[in-house]
């Protein structure tokens, strides 16, 4: 039997968070913002933090810059309680930092990558891989040094007997390079979103996307913000509806945050539907607070604010 849940695999940065900014920035000029946070950042380090603080043994495997940022990260993933032994760092490239211009329900971001484009396969703890019972890669198109080698991962990862899930993310330069008829059979959760999906499979709507995706694909978790979130599993599809913060305070996170509630579930045998749900919450908790981690911090206080915020007991 695996001695560990849950091993996250991706990159590593600071979020510099901009809040109640003063309209758009134009070139030339300058507004203002009155509020600032700098925060644990990246989709991968949101989504252990955060399952971290549900109660799943996890560790990261990334790499941060020998720097502040690089410490600022290494200490926040700690106090989350998850396991850095496979973080390393570089001495040749800074840590990675996103800035975040946050706007109601959406956002505008800038991203250095720094340390988190020499991030490889040979990285990945292989002699420990079955040691875990679940596989968690993030951010798939920003990780320059693992993207040759993504099927081959998930490969090697299903050969060593544990279960795996993928989350995609935008990708920047807009190429959508990832063959998702190669790689897709071997991830048993994929975790898109509706602008990811349609994307990535070159269609104009989510239908088309799905019935692109679904011939490759294991289980589809697709993220749909406030509309909840669609699960498709052999021939079962269903729409789980969203849980409604009457505070919103910002949404970044909030899709890593249902990644993170819903592979909890998963990795404890949880049905579909129960995953979705638990997801969804998670997600809905984390637009209770700045930054992508500010609403977790233990699994009595994640189980109190549930309970209070969305009259939902777990």
């Amino acid at each position: 039997m695996p001695e560990k849940e849950l091993i996250v695999v991706g990159e590593l940065n600071v979020d510099l968070i901009l809040n109640n900014i003063d309209g758009f920035p134009k070139i030339g000029t300058e507004i203002l913002a009155d509020d600032m946070n700098l925060t644990l950042g990246s989709s991968s380090a949101i989504m252990a933090a955060n399952a971290a603080a549900m109660g799943v043994d996890t560790t990261f495997c990334g790499k941060v810059g020998n720097d502040m940022f690089g410490e600022v990260v290494l200490k926040e993933l700690k106090n989350k309680n998850v396991c850095t032994d496979h973080i390393s760092s570089s001495d040749t490239h800074q840590t990675g930092i996103t800035i975040v211009m946050s706007y109601a329900e959406d956002r505008a971001n800038v991203t250095y990558c720094g340390a988190m484009e020499l991030l490889t396969i040979d990285d990945i703890p292989w002699e420990d891989i079955k040691n875990f019972k679940h596989f968690h890669l993030s951010n798939f198109f920003i990780q320059k040094g693992i993207r040759k080698d993504i099927t081959t991962i998930f490969k090697k990862v299903k050969e060593a007997g544990i279960t795996t899930s993928l989350d995609l993310q935008w990708d920047p330069e807009n190429k959508w390079d990832f063959d998702y008829r190669e790689c897709l059979p071997y991830v048993d959760v994929f975790m898109p979103n509706e602008a990811e999906i349609m994307a990535l499979t070159r269609t104009s709507s989510v239908d088309e996307a799905l019935e692109a995706v679904k011939p490759f694909a294991n289980t589809i978790a697709l993220k749909m913000g406030a509309k909840g979130s669609v699960g498709i599993e052999d021939d079962t599809q269903m729409e789980v509806s969203s849980f409604t913060n009457p505070k919103h305070i910002d949404s970044i996170g909030a899709g890593d945050s249902f990644n993170s509630g819903f592979i909890k579930k998963y990795i404890g045998g949880g049905s579909l539907q129960e995953c979705l749900t638990y997801g969804n919450l998670m997600g809905a908790l984390n637009t209770t607070a700045a930054g992508g981690t500010g609403a977790f911090n233990s699994p009595e206080e994640i189980e109190q604010k549930v309970k209070s915020i969305f009259n939902v007991a777990i």
